[in-house]
């Protein structure tokens, strides 16, 4: 499905990510894997990727920083002459209710999860439009639509991020650029591993389907609207969560 296609997903070592990269190497993608600190675990979602049948490579960039991430997609380029898809993915939490959120956590998670992708957004428009073809997909959340105590500033990165991408979708479309985002839900990570059987049950009882997501669920929502079967959806937010939010 995509073969010969170039893809960037950020903050590709672990979790979300990882599983977002796998997904397109299976499906015979070239992918760049950004990692930030994580060099092992990113060399061994390229290996997987090789393995696969697709092509890999392992990119450090702090994507919060512009420069870095223009450094990233220029090496992209050096090295496969396009991109056909950005997937937003970096992100970080700094949970604390607002009264004790300091100015720190608060610059960091809006840096890390929103100008980030601007940032790379930013770098990768350019060569896109010029060959008036290209996917961008923003990993969202559902608390940028209905919030949380404690996360005022992931909650704000995340709602941005949904505006960001309808903002973009309507700049690129007239060069044949769709930009969309997905909105996880609860999800297997490293996190909710560690929450006792109690909680999770808590969290489940509140899902309509009764369990709590994976990052394959998200990966196939990604690799779904990068795909030309979602051809004429551009500017759209979908949501995967297990019918946890529904309007």
């Amino acid at each position: 499905m995509f073969r010969d296609k170039v893809v960037v997903v950020t903050g590709g070592s672990r979790g979300i990510g990882r599983a977002i990269a796998l997904r397109f190497g299976e499906l015979g993608a070239k992918v760049a894997v950004n990692y930030l600190k994580s060099a092992d675990a990113a060399q061994e979602v390229v290996e997987k990727i090789k393995a696969a049948g697709g092509d890999g490579i392992a990119i450090q960039a702090d994507v919060s920083d512009y420069e870095s991430a223009g450094s990233l997609i220029d090496r992209v380029l050096e090295t496969w002459g396009q991109v056909d898809c950005l997937v937003n993915n970096a992100g970080i939490t700094q949970d604390t209710l607002l009264l004790r959120m300091n100015e720190e956590s608060w610059d960091k998670v809006i840096n890390t999860n929103l100008k980030s992708v601007y940032n790379c957004t930013k770098h990768v428009c350019r060569p896109m439009f010029r060959r008036r073809s290209g996917v961008i997909i923003n990993v969202a959340s559902v608390v940028g639509l209905i919030g949380n105590a404690g996360q005022a500033n992931y909650a704000a990165a995340k709602a941005g991020i949904i505006a960001f991408t309808k903002s973009v979708a309507r700049e690129a479309a007239p060069r044949q650029v769709r930009v969309n985002a997905v909105a996880p839900g609860f999800i297997e990570s490293d996190m909710t591993a560690k929450l006792s059987e109690k909680v999770v049950e808590e969290y489940k009882s509140n899902i309509p389907l009764n369990r709590l997501g994976k990052p394959e669920d998200v990966a196939a929502a990604v690799t779904f609207l990068a795909s030309d079967e979602a051809s004429y959806i551009t500017g759209q937010t979908l949501v995967v969560d297990g019918g946890l939010v529904m309007y």
